[in-house]
């Protein structure tokens, strides 16, 4: 099989930070060394996710306490704004992965614009690579850290990058109505989240500013040769998982289904559905697929297209395995080619 790469887990007691160790029991070339989560230290896993309990895990401890002198990866799975500390004090020999926001803008004055502070590891941020690996799968071969995009970027950059690199679609007519479940806020208790709020219900969020439109900004003008932006509005899904992103775009369906094909046609991970269908977060569940797809709008020249996924798996932690894999100079599907969940 070859040799084994040891890998630690910072979070380890998030939703992310889950999926990762399930991702990884099964996977043949990665074994978990060690698991932090400073507010569950001392626990088991087992304890903390029932559901993990037939592994032979490490017990949680503080990252602070933790060895990473033999591990060869690092995963982040830290929230927003606490991986740029921790990830500048770790050993600078070390890959990291990172789940979190804090390194997927390359322009620091523009992160400090969308989250509200000045960026702390301005050395780490220069070495940093965007974890889109459909896009920069080169890059993140040879890089000692890579930034995983955000959930709702990845389905919404798969949709619409392709079309705009091609330039089948109008870089000024970008609309993406955007439902994602709830595992995506994470597992702090929060009001807004629980069942009685969420269950039965259907709701907008981030009003005309959710922050990662930032990556769609940036992703979207370089793909364009020039400044591009859109309207981007998110609403929460009443379910535990998945993404559908359904956008609506000035172009030709047909040209527009011929770009997919044509752009996704090698990609392991990304399946283009016939032409007319619409995806369904549902055939995507617990897998590291994303579905993409075009309709024709009932106006000439406009269509509809979408992207669906599960934001755990391939919007989060299956992407950053996937990274992982091309980072080690593995194959980039080892460990993730299990089907979808169904029903």
């Amino acid at each position: 099989m070859g040799e084994m790469f040891k890998t630690a887990i910072l979070g380890a007691s998030g939703y992310t930070g889950a999926e990762l160790v399930r991702l990884i029991a099964t996977h043949p070339r990665l074994e978990i060394a060690a698991l932090c989560a400073n507010s569950k230290a001392g626990l088991s896993m087992a304890s903390v996710f029932p559901h993990l309990r037939h592994l032979d895990l490490p017990m949680l401890t503080t990252i602070d306490e933790t060895d990473f002198s033999d591990v060869d990866l690092i995963f982040c799975a830290l929230p927003h704004a606490t991986s740029q500390e921790v990830i500048g004090a770790l050993p600078k020999d070390k890959k990291i992965v990172d789940l979190s926001a804090d390194f997927r803008l390359d322009d620091p004055k523009v992160y400090a614009q969308w989250y509200g502070h000045e960026h702390q590891a301005l050395d780490c941020q220069a070495e940093a690579v965007y974890g889109l690996t459909e896009v920069y799968r080169e890059q993140i071969r040879t890089a000692r850290i890579v930034a995983c995009t955000g959930c709702n970027a990845l389905s919404g950059n798969l949709a619409i990058l392709p079309l705009l690199k091609a330039g089948v679609i109008d870089p000024d007519e970008i609309i993406i109505d955007l439902a994602t479940g709830v595992s995506g806020a994470g597992r702090a208790a929060k009001e807004a989240m629980l069942h009685a709020e969420v269950s039965e219900g259907y709701s907008a969020y981030a009003l005309g500013g959710h922050r990662h439109m930032a990556e769609f900004e940036q992703e979207w003008s370089k793909a364009a040769g020039r400044p591009t932006t859109g309207t981007f509005i998110p609403h929460l899904l009443p379910a535990n998982r998945g993404i559908l992103a359904t956008c609506y775009v000035k172009g030709d369906a047909e040209d527009i289904h011929t770009t997919y094909s044509k752009a996704y046609e090698n990609e392991p991970f990304v399946v283009v559905l016939p032409m007319g269908e619409a995806p369904s977060t549902r055939h995507i569940r617990g897998s590291n697929y994303a579905h993409v797809s075009v309709v024709a709008d009932r106006r000439p020249g406009r269509a509809i297209v979408f992207c669906a996924l599960d934001n755990l798996t391939k919007g989060s932690s299956g992407m950053a395995v996937q990274n992982a894999n091309l980072m080690l100079g593995l194959p980039e599907t080892m460990g993730l080619e299990m089907a979808p969940i169904f029903p």
